[in-house]
């Protein structure tokens, strides 16, 4: 119990240091900003597989039901950092970024006889970027400068709990805190006038999430089986408000003209749909697929135009995403590292979920490479260091282009639990 306490203390932490930086993409300054990719180091090294799988010794926080198969004396902890760098590409130009950031710890153990539960911290999106843009108006021999500036996003805090109701049927829920805030800001400069025209987008969330899963196993063999895994994500408005402020700032008179307009109720979470089917030989091969759906486009968002801030449809769209991952294990019991590590790889395509201005975003390539390597001490050969290596492609012909590279590098503490120790 008192390690157990312990691991929720590290997820108290977490969720204080759990500062965003994930992103340095222009493209976060659109709806809630970048959807940042969920799961913990299993997931990621299968580039985001997930739905269909449930694994004794690994934390799965895609589908809450998975979370009923957990091994009966073990505890889980995983907690992971990432690490990118990521090439912009423009009209010619080339620019590199870095970031570096925690990314997530969860926690899974079992509760009773096939109850399992499953908790957290998890970035839900990104925002951050800082670009400029400059034309030359001939007309007022002037340089106008407009710069773009944001930070910030969602987090997510959640405790799950799955339950295995028949031999080869699972379900599962899950409830989650979901804080952040949004800061955006335009700032608009001219060479020769002495007015600078500032516009700010603020807002706070603090609200509730829920989704639901289901796993069904269809045994093919004695060691190989069929999953079929389903979840859904509750889609509701955030009940946080969104503020705009347009300030207009004379640098001679030092005088500024403040203008603030208020959006009630300005958010909204998607109903999201997922789907999975993963084939698996015990301690051998999994092979899992997935297809996601965030229904966006009914999601209204507020844009201000005109001298007007409100909600307005049309800036948002259906996104789609579709991943294929394996893990292979070449012999669970090998006698040297080679045999016992896990290896991952994975391949995923996904639609965006926003417009820009008339035109659709930009849509995402990727693929990853992952190990899981055994830690072997004198108490314990069931923890695992996990790495993946993820590249990814973003872009919009004729405009931004991304390349992204990312190191993921996570530990999976496996502890016995729960065991009797008997003397004689």
């Amino acid at each position: 119990m008192n390690r157990f306490l312990g691991c929720l203390l590290m997820s108290a932490v977490a969720t204080t240091v759990f500062a965003q930086g994930g992103t340095n993409s222009p493209f976060s300054q659109f709806g809630l900003g970048e959807i940042s990719q969920q799961g913990a180091s299993l997931n990621k090294g299968m580039n985001g597989v997930g739905y269909a799988l449930h694994e004794g010794n690994m934390v799965n926080t895609l589908n809450p039901a998975s979370s009923a198969y957990v091994d009966s004396l073990t505890f889980l902890f995983d907690m992971g950092l990432t690490a990118s760098v990521t090439n912009f590409q423009e009209n010619g130009a080339r620019k590199n970024a870095r970031t570096g950031n925690f990314d997530y710890a969860v926690g899974q153990f079992r509760l009773w006889k096939n109850v399992g539960a499953a908790f957290g911290v998890v970035p839900m999106t990104d925002v951050g970027y800082q670009f400029s843009s400059s034309s030359f108006l001939q007309t007022a021999n002037s340089t106008m400068t407009t710069t773009y500036v944001g930070d910030g996003g969602l987090n997510k805090l959640f405790l799950g709990v799955g339950v295995k109701l028949f031999r080869n049927l699972a379900v599962g829920a899950r409830g989650a805190y979901l804080w952040g805030s949004f800061d955006r800001g335009v700032t608009l400069t001219s060479s020769q006038a002495m007015n600078t025209l500032y516009k700010n987008y603020k807002a706070d969330v603090s609200n509730y999430a829920l989704d639901f899963g289901l796993q069904y196993d269809l045994p093919l063999s004695r060691r190989e089986s069929l999953t079929l895994g389903l979840t859904y994500g509750l889609g509701h408005k955030l009940k946080s408000d969104a503020e705009c402020y347009i300030i207009n700032y004379n640098s001679t008179t030092s005088k500024r003209d403040t203008a603030k307009m208020v959006v009630d109720n300005a958010f909204e979470l998607p109903h999201t749909f997922g789907v999975g089917l993963a084939y698996r030989q015990a301690n051998k091969l999994t092979v899992g697929l997935d297809g996601e759906m965030q229904r966006w486009g009914n999601v209204k968002f507020p844009a201000e135009s005109g001298g007007q801030y409100q909600l307005r449809n049309g800036l948002l769209k259906n996104s789609y995403r579709f991943a294929l991952g394996a893990e292979w294990l070449p012999r669970y019991n090998g006698r040297s590292l080679f045999q016992r590590i896990r290896y991952r790889l994975g391949v995923g395509y996904a639609t965006p979920y926003y417009k820009i201005g008339s035109s659709d975003g930009p849509k995402q390539y990727s693929a990853t490479i992952g190990f899981g390597i055994p830690i072997q001490n004198q108490i314990n050969a069931r923890s695992y260091v996990n790495i993946s290596a993820q590249y990814v492609h973003q872009g919009v012909e004729g405009m931004l282009k991304e390349n992204t590279f990312r190191l993921n590098l996570a530990i999976t503490f496996n502890e016995r639990w729960f065991a009797k120790w008997k003397v004689e």
